[in-house]
This record gives C-alpha cells, structure tokens and sequence, in this order.
C-alpha cells in the first residue's frame, strides 16, 4: 500500500484492535459459565431443594399443627415428605406425592445422597413449634445433630438441620 508517496505496510488501527479486544471480551463472558462443571450447577440445586422441602415441612407442621417428617432413602437417592396419614400431596403437581428423587430427575442425576444422618436416623419430624426431632418412622428423639451431605462428582454441600430451633442451612 502506498500512502503519501511512502510504501506502508497494511495494519490494525488502534479503534479496531480496541473493538476486537470488546467483543472477545464480551464472548467470553457469555461463554464461561457453559464451561463450569454441570456438577457444581446440580449439587447446588439439590442443596436449595432438600433446604426448602425442609422448610416446607416445618412450615406446614407450623400452620397445621400437625407433625410432618422428611424421610430421606440414600440408597435410592430420594426423600419424602410425610405426615401422620402417609405420603402427603404434592402441593404443585395436583395428585402425585411429595417424592422426590434425584436418580429419576434429568436435572439431578449427578447427585448422590451420601448420608442423611439425623443423630443416627433417616429422618427428621417437626412438631407444631418447628422443633426437630431425629425419626426412623417408629420412634422419634429430641434432635441433636442433624445433617444431609451431597455429591456430584467433586462437589459437596451439606444441608443442616439445628436442633431446638430448626434452623435449616447449606454449608
């Protein structure tokens, strides 16, 4: 290319170098979070399941007055929610149960329930007052440590119940 009589070679102009550096930028913001591990994505999810269905339970063991339970099978990777008559309803899903299983949910089958411990128990029982209790299904005992761990490949979160209060939170 021949500029001003002078022979110049053909370059990027400062503007252009600067607006390829944006959009590369911008593509890469948009990108990334396709890259982060599906895992860590689904893990995460459970734990904001498994805390609300317990929240659920509490709540409605509140404003019933009734004892409800969350009873979690780790060897099948899912968890109930029950009253003193059973299974209760699904409150979304008109006439299915409150079962929830991760093996059967395309957007949980990552997760592994490793342990759903509630001082010994696979179960935690609310009463009126939301305080837990650890429960088998037969017996129920003032709760003195209750946790519920998930997997998804590397990842693990833990879902905590307090005893006395009932506090529920993800660690």
């Amino acid at each position: 290319m021949i500029r001003n009589g002078k022979y110049c070679l053909p370059a990027f102009t400062l503007v252009e170098m600067i607006i390829v550096l944006v959009i590369l930028a911008i593509v890469a913001a948009i990108a990334m979070p396709l890259y982060t591990s599906a895992a860590s994505t689904q893990v995460r999810t459970a734990a904001n399941m498994v805390a609300s269905d317990l929240e659920y339970a509490k709540s409605m063991a509140m404003s019933t007055g009734m004892n409800y339970s969350v009873v979690f099978d780790d060897s099948n990777e899912s968890y109930r929610i029950r009253d003193a008559n059973g299974d209760v309803n699904h409150p979304v899903h008109i006439g299915a149960k409150y079962v929830v299983s991760f093996a059967n949910d395309s957007r949980l089958s990552k997760v592994d329930i490793v342990s759903a411990t509630f001082d010994s128990k696979s179960g935690v029982k609310f009463d009126y007052l939301g305080a837990p209790y650890a429960w088998d299904g037969s017996s129920a005992n003032s709760l003195n440590n209750g946790s519920v761990l998930l997997r998804a490949e590397g990842d693990t979160l833990t879902v905590r119940v307090e005893p006395v209060t009932g506090y529920i939170s993800i660690e």
